[in-house]
């Protein structure tokens, strides 16, 4: 059993695309967000490893358990991890206490197993028995994953896909209420392509003025790495939303000259640390909120940007106090239990 493979990725267009757009057409399913996942299971030992080639075996034991009790032979899954979280029509998914299972403490690992326990959403079939299925077109794939999938249970599960692009589109729309961030396209002849983008991605994008509150620099020591933001509640306090980065080694280096008037006072933010820094490192430079910018975002996880935000330009026609929560879009309400549903 190879346990190396890497991934088969997704090219981002803007639409979800047409029947007719690909040669032997295509099957549209949930696009989940979580931690992507092979999940390796020979009859003895379940691996679970990372995008990167990291092992996540050793944090989610309630998942390496349920494998090993419910798939009847051994197979590899591609698939995703995610936590659900919330009762009574009102499910979704829950990005933060993901994010906290990957926990270096043993005790601490098996304390959020039970606290705040996994799923595993398989979409992918890519080994069954001692057969590798990387050269099957993904139609033959399916159809081994669904009857592979038969009677298995909860924390175990099956994504959905239908070939209505009609169906995909509405998709697209109604699940980000229950925290899914898109529609994934794929080609029904496609064979299984480690590392490559075959297949097509739609995500949701938006766009927000936001006030700039502080950088970090980066990591290399030389320029801003990042940008800290910021909007105004309903009370009229400025709230940390998240953050914007990606910039070249030369437009980092204009950065720091280009916020220099705006340093604040106290320019490392020893009174704004609890709001405006993250978990790792906690400094930051302040600066005063008076420029505001426009950034590029998928969607928003309780009250901050689930992402890394995209900077798009600088907004000198808005006032910073201008800049509020209200102008977010709203996703309806969509109850996760219900995409999770046969």
């Amino acid at each position: 059993m190879d346990l190396t493979i890497e991934p088969m990725l997704a090219k981002a267009v803007a639409t979800v695309p047409e029947q007719g757009s690909v040669p032997g057409g295509l099957s549209y399913e949930p696009k989940w967000d979580g931690f992507r996942a092979i999940v390796y299971w020979d009859g003895e030992t379940v691996e679970i490893g990372s995008r990167g080639a990291k092992s996540l075996t050793r944090y989610f034991p309630e998942l390496v358990a349920a494998v090993a009790a419910q798939l009847p032979e051994p197979c590899v899954l591609d698939g995703e991890i995610v936590v659900r979280q919330g009762t009574g029509g009102s499910e979704h998914l829950d990005w933060e206490s993901l994010s906290q299972r990957i926990h270096p403490a043993a005790s601490r690992v098996a304390t959020l197993a039970v606290e705040t326990p996994a799923s595993f959403v398989a979409f992918d079939l890519l080994g069954l028995g001692d057969a590798s299925l990387l050269d099957t077109p993904f139609a033959d794939r399916r159809a081994a994953l669904q009857s592979l999938f038969a009677g298995l249970v909860a924390p175990l599960h099956l994504t959905r896909e239908t070939t209505d692009v009609a169906l995909a589109r509405r998709w697209l729309v109604e699940f980000e209420g229950a925290g899914l961030d898109g529609v994934v396209s794929k080609p029904l002849d496609a064979a299984y392509a480690p590392g490559k983008r075959v297949m097509l991605k739609t995500k949701h994008v938006r766009t927000a003025d936001v006030v700039l509150v502080g950088y970090r620099v980066h990591k290399s020591g030389t320029g801003v790495g990042s940008l800290l933001l910021g909007l105004y509640d309903d009370t009229g306090e400025l709230r940390s939303v998240g953050g914007a980065s990606a910039f070249t080694n030369l437009r980092r280096r204009e950065l720091i000259d280009e916020l220099a008037p705006l340093i604040a006072d106290d320019p490392h933010g020893a009174g704004e640390r609890s709001r405006f820094s993250g978990s790792g490192d906690m400094s930051f430079v302040r600066l005063r909120p008076e420029r505001v910018l426009e950034v590029k975002y998928d969607q928003m996880e309780g009250d901050r940007f689930r992402h890394t935000v995209q900077f798009l330009r600088w907004r000198p026609d808005r006032d910073a106090r201008s800049c509020t929560f209200e102008q977010l879009e709203v996703p309806t309400g969509y109850d996760l239990a219900e995409v999770l549903a046969d």
